[in-house]
């Protein structure tokens, strides 16, 4: 493995520094989205490519001594696994500049896309938490109103999308890793209905950003955010949508955090559901469901168990606790309150003495926190607590990992563990794990 020495002269560029352009053997995959390889030695993350694959990359940073980052600009040995990309957007032929973030598997078939998944999340486990684990990464069907290829290449799931604004109102995805603006004609992952009403061809001058809502009741929501004076997004007026997880009606925000995929909210209900233990629940313990939105999670452990469930949803996002009122109000015993996690557990741990210890103690608490984990302050409080059990919903491998190692300080270990694929064409991987002690 050497350097492609050809282009390094005639980019004048000596090796290591931005630029330049080296012949790389790619052997494992990364958390991130992103894959490994070695030069002299050195580790080198790589982007749009795979393990088995041999190919020229150009350093994007190289400032770091014990790792440098490069993108892929040619394949010269493919991977057996390797498919067109589903999005022309971001395919392998443009400059990597110009290449749309949001799919960067998008040029790995499928199935092999949830085994490099699996590997992330097994890895994870078994470098931070010390667990080796079988998981597999099960596959989730697109709505039913896909087009009958969707389910085969991962398209057609998006309901949700966030399309940035330059200078001049162009609006388009970020490219990867920057925030540049990428004009495109298309948007593959989205659902039928969102993509055909996607404003890719407006102007949108003065916005920070367009969200382009696609609910499973009612039509596509565009809903351009303005920009302050500080250059953040300013968020929108309410505007109330509905959506559906079988029969049951959710109201929220359009603006507001709702499940991505078509069939994410539905299979996450049913996961949770089915991973609480029925032999440690107590309908009348203090439940919990952190960080819990618009009361989605809340709502599967009341219908899983039935009207007498006591169980009270915590968000600090004052707008979702409105609405998870009102999507729990046929429970007697469910509750919302609008708090930080952190300073909501800090409250019941101050009055751990009181009455309600034995309720506690007897509690499932269902973890759904954002990208970044609990973390060891809300592990650390929550654990004091000593629920029977935790049901963590996880969006990231790491962090998901990490906070496990951190419970299992506490006595707990992991009962049972699944993974799902809501996020196809892309690394991002979902996990519902149960720990008990």
């Amino acid at each position: 493995m050497g350097t492609n020495t050809n282009n390094q002269a005639r980019q004048g560029n000596p090796e290591g520094e931005i630029g330049t352009e080296l012949e790389l053997d790619v052997t494992n995959v990364a958390h991130g989205g992103i894959f490994v390889a070695r030069h002299e030695g050195r580790v080198v993350f790589v982007s749009d490519t795979m393990p088995g694959e041999r190919v020229r990359a150009r350093l994007t940073d190289a400032n770091k001594k014990s790792f440098w980052r490069a993108e892929t600009v040619e394949v010269l040995e493919a991977a057996p696994e390797r498919q067109p990309h589903i999005w022309a957007a971001a395919a392998i032929d443009r400059d990597p500049a110009d290449r749309a973030g949001g799919a960067e598997f998008g040029h790995i078939e499928l199935g092999h896309q949830r085994e490099l998944k699996r590997q992330v999340l097994a890895d994870a486990l078994h470098r931070m938490a010390g667990i080796d684990t079988d998981v597999t990464v099960e596959p989730v069907a697109v709505a039913a109103d896909a087009s009958p290829g969707d389910a085969m290449d991962g398209t057609g799931w998006r309901t949700r999308v966030r399309l940035h604004v330059t200078d001049t109102g162009i609006v388009g995805p970020y490219a990867a890793r920057s925030h540049r603006v990428i004009p495109v004609d298309d948007l593959p992952l989205a659902v039928h209905a969102l993509e055909m009403a996607a404003p890719l061809d407006r102007l949108f001058a003065g916005a920070a950003s367009v969200d382009v809502v696609a609910p499973s009741v009612g039509p596509v929501q565009i809903l351009p955010a303005e920009q302050d004076d500080k250059g953040r997004r300013r968020r929108t007026a309410p505007n109330p949508i509905t959506e559906l997880v079988g029969d049951r009606e959710f109201g929220l925000d359009a603006a507001g955090f709702w499940q991505v995929h078509a069939r994410a909210a539905e299979t996450l209900f049913s996961a949770v559901q089915d991973a609480i233990d029925p032999d440690l629940f107590d309908p009348k313990a203090a439940n919990l469901d952190l960080y819990g939105g618009v009361g989605l999670l809340a709502a599967a452990v009341g219908e899983r168990f039935g009207p007498s469930v006591r169980i009270t949803s915590v968000e600090s996002d004052a707008q979702a606790t409105g609405y998870a009122a009102e999507n729990l109000a046929e429970w007697v015993g469910a509750a919302a309150q609008t708090d930080r996690v952190d300073r909501f557990l800090a409250g019941l741990a101050r009055d751990a003495k009181n009455a309600d210890q034995g309720r506690q103690q007897a509690a499932t608490v269902v973890l759904d926190p954002p990208r970044s984990g609990a973390g060891a302050d809300v592990v650390d409080k929550l654990a004091f607590l000593s629920p029977a059990q935790v049901v963590y919903v996880a969006c990231d491998p790491v962090a998901l990992a990490r906070d496990i190692a951190l419970f299992a300080g506490y006595g707990y270990t992991l009962k049972t563990l699944r993974a799902f694929d809501l996020f196809p064409n892309t690394h991002h991987v979902e996990a519902v794990a149960l720990l008990t002690k």
